[in-house]
């Protein structure tokens, strides 16, 4: 019987996770006989990870939290090297399966390969060409001794095909978390209270900022703000801000009565929000993702996107960093001629059913 063990590191993991494991208890309760471990690596501490968490994705409790949250990149790596090995040899499996691009998916990998056991990475190929991200190296040395690649996009199988990688090897299914955000989406519900019971679909932005380039230096930071500020026309923009960054906006004195600087919010609540904006403005790779099917328009406040299908198919545009090419951006946004979405191939929810599939006709 295969075990296969599901690594996640931090909270947008577990979306990706989600689809997955109901796949492998569907299979189950068809009465393959396979067996799964959930390992969350602990590399976010989130207060929000609650039981209320798993319960609204409808998923178990992690196996084991290794604990490996804190410190700088190295520490980190090392840590969760040292914590994941050691559940490997307690719990060896036949495979292990990491998701996405953070530190856990690079150093669970790594653990893996060196006690001999198989490595699936799911969204694997996508690439930024950006090497001061460290998700950009992150999914390099991943995919440098991953055994399946499971990929989201054409574009992805094309950057693997380059790097050498073998046709077989090479599992085109689509997207896990787009899987999770159309289950989802029937339940998604408003924020209660102030300012979300002032808000009028279709009338107010959504912004989500957290990049250190973005956010830690404070006359970047002023002069973004500002030209959100002046480009939206006075509607709401909500802003689930990251304490570090809130304390930022504060001692730089911006504010404005339709900025909306809110604490973050759960999965359901913040698509309701994304799924009802005007738009969206932001530095994240997943939110352009979940904007697109969606049909949201999206403005990306990065130099390069490793999700590049987003823009080509998507509702999503790569603004770059420089404020002062927000405004016609936001302009066309306002004067509602915004592109629609076209459809991803393969983005239609069955990502996870297609690599279960897959899995089992390796390890069964």
């Amino acid at each position: 019987m295969p075990l296969f063990t599901l690594v996640a590191g931090a909270r947008p993991n577990f979306m990706k996770i989600a689809p997955l494991i109901h796949a492998l208890q569907k299979k189950q309760r068809e009465g393959i006989a396979l067996e799964f471990r959930l390992v969350h690596t602990g590399q976010h501490y989130d207060k929000n990870m609650s039981g209320d968490f798993f319960e609204q994705l409808n998923i178990p409790a992690p196996n084991a939290n290794l604990g490996g949250g804190g410190g700088t990149q190295a520490e980190q790596t090392a840590a969760i090297m040292v914590a994941f090995e050691q559940e490997l040899m307690a719990h060896r499996p036949d495979l292990v399966l990491v998701v996405g691009d953070v530190t856990s998916t690079l150093a669970c990998s790594i653990s893996a390969k060196k006690l001999q056991i198989d490595v699936a990475h799911v969204e694997a190929g996508i690439r930024s060409g950006d090497l001061s991200m460290p998700e950009e190296i992150n999914r390099m040395v991943t995919d440098s001794i991953t055994d399946h690649f499971f990929t989201t996009s054409e574009i992805a199988n094309n950057n693997l095909r380059n790097a050498g990688v073998p046709e077989n090897r090479i599992h085109f299914v689509g997207n896990t978390m787009i899987d999770t955000l159309l289950a989802q989406m029937p339940h998604f519900k408003k924020p209660v209270g102030k300012p979300f019971d002032q808000l009028q679909a279709g009338e107010y932005f959504v912004m989500t900022l957290h990049r250190p380039a973005n956010v830690d230096n404070e006359e970047s930071l002023r002069e973004l703000m500002e030209a959100i500020l002046d480009g939206t026309a006075g509607l709401p923009v909500v802003f689930p801000v990251h304490p570090r960054t809130a304390k930022n906006l504060e001692r730089l004195g911006i504010a404005a009565p339709n900025l909306h600087l809110i604490s973050p919010l759960g999965y359901l609540e913040f698509n309701h929000l994304v799924q009802h904006a005007k738009g969206i403005i932001t530095d994240s790779g997943g939110v352009t993702e979940e904007a697109s099917v969606m049909n949201v328009p999206c403005l990306t406040l990065r130099d390069s996107t490793e999700r590049a299908e987003t823009i080509h198919l998507g509702t999503n545009e790569l603004v770059g960093t420089d404020p002062k090419n927000l405004g016609p951006y936001l302009a066309k946004i306002l004067a509602d001629s915004w592109k629609q979405y076209k459809g991803i191939p393969l983005w239609d929810g069955r990502a996870a059913e297609r690599i279960v599939d897959i899995l089992l006709q390796h390890y069964h």
